[in-house]
């Protein structure tokens, strides 16, 4: 008998045999008659060590954790529209997408000059 994964195959016409329901130690094939030895119940647990499988990112990890000050985070864009508060000619933007997918993003301004915020649906 052969046994891939949770089927079991008779050895002798390869027939695939029904599942064992007793506690017997053989199943009998029912195309040939061939007593098979019941192999389904085995249990096979593997292991590997992480140096097994090699990565190079795992190699670039490092335990230092990278700190960002404020100017690093800093993901605005200067744009060339007056401000509707004050009239400035530049202004700051940044984008996210807030509804679904299917529609489009919103738009975040922000005045350098007087600070005033406001946004747009695209």
């Amino acid at each position: 008998m052969a046994a891939i994964g949770s089927l079991v195959f008779c050895t002798a016409c390869g027939s695939l045999l029904e599942p064992n329901t007793g506690h017997k130690r053989t199943i009998m094939c029912d195309v040939c008659s061939t007593e098979n030895e019941d192999t389904s119940s085995k249990v096979v647990v593997t292991s590997s060590k992480p140096s097994a499988f090699p990565s190079t990112l795992r190699t670039k990890l490092t335990t230092d954790v990278q700190e960002l000050s404020e100017a690093d985070r800093k993901t605005d864009a200067v744009i060339k529209q007056a401000c509707e508060n004050c009239g400035h000619d530049e202004v700051r933007y940044y984008t996210q997408q807030l509804r679904s997918a299917d529609e489009g993003s919103t738009v975040f301004y922000t005045c350098p000059n007087c600070g005033h915020k406001w946004n747009t649906n695209n």
